[in-house]
């Protein structure tokens, strides 16, 4: 581990191209876990957590303490791997408030019913408010909203290390997307601004990283490299500008793949669906009937 006051372990898994982070405070050994994943064999219908397993054996090796399970929002290409790593931990699972939004839009589209889900932020331990501060150990951390890709996407600054979540990806690949419900490039834009208006020299730590023209796998960059390179928007680019290649390059792209398996667990932070009377739980697939 490191011997300044911080350390970040990135984890990554490859069949979402996501990323993971422990934040360590290396003085009193108290750590957060960011958006870990939980591992899920769609064809299989077999959950996993292999990498969960592999973050849990990082924590017992530098005997570290968890204070906090942080989402930057109910993810739409991963199920979260929370509520597993509550069980093992204790941590409390947090999330932005704007995840009240959200569960009330897909407690509509999955048809969940009261018993299971009444979309008033239940499931998780803690709603954050914008602006609102907190500690990891003796670091102190700060959540901002960032909406647009999601009603409930929030950043988390930590001691100048800024986890952004799908907001922003790696400069040369741009922002998140902004259709599904919810989402809006207008909103994103203005969350955007509010980043760069961070100092320049704030780190950024991805969610994702598609590996644009097959480059090597990034998961770090700045403020100031986002201003100035991002394809999609630097700090000069017009709000209106942003909307319309936002919007054009999002009527191109395709349901992610595991956006109905990842939805109904992640607006549950983290917990499968009630099991059914023969003990197993379910996942619903909505499906589109023409004619």
């Amino acid at each position: 581990m490191s011997a300044d006051k911080l350390h970040i372990e990135m984890f990554f898994d490859a069949d979402s191209s996501t990323f993971s982070y422990v934040v360590v405070d290396t003085g009193s050994a108290c750590a957060a876990i960011i958006d870990p994943v939980l591992n899920y064999d769609a064809a299989a219908g077999e959950v996993t957590t292999k990498d969960a397993d592999k973050m849990l054996a990082y924590i017992a090796a530098n005997k570290l303490s968890v204070q906090w399970i942080l989402e930057t929002h109910a993810h739409a290409d991963h199920l979260s791997a929370a509520h597993y790593l509550h069980s093992k931990t204790g941590a409390p699972v947090a999330i932005g408030e704007g995840i009240k939004k959200v569960q009330q839009t897909f407690k509509l589209v999955f048809n969940i019913g009261d018993d299971e889900l009444l979309a008033k932020g239940d499931y998780f331990d803690k709603l954050f408010a914008d602006n609102e501060r907190f500690n990891i150990g003796s670091l102190t951390a700060q959540v901002l909203n960032t909406p647009g890709h999601t009603n409930d996407s929030v950043s988390y600054l930590i001691e100048g290390h800024l986890f952004v979540g799908d907001s922003l990806f790696m400069p040369d690949a741009g922002t998140a997307r902004c259709d599904f419900p919810g989402g809006d490039a207008h909103i994103l834009f203005r969350s955007i601004q509010r980043i760069y208006q961070l100092p320049d020299n704030t780190q950024v730590y991805m969610c994702h990283d598609y590996q644009p023209g097959g480059r090597e796998l990034k998961y770090q960059t700045s403020v100031l490299e986002q201003k100035t390179q991002n394809i999609h928007v630097k700090a000069d680019t017009p709000e209106q500008e942003f909307v319309q290649k936002r919007e054009a390059r999002d009527k191109t792209l395709a349901v992610p793949r595991l956006i109905y398996p990842a939805v109904q667990v992640n607006i549950r932070g983290g917990q499968l669906p009630k099991a059914e009377q023969n003990g197993v739980s379910y996942i619903k697939i909505p499906l589109k009937q023409q004619g």
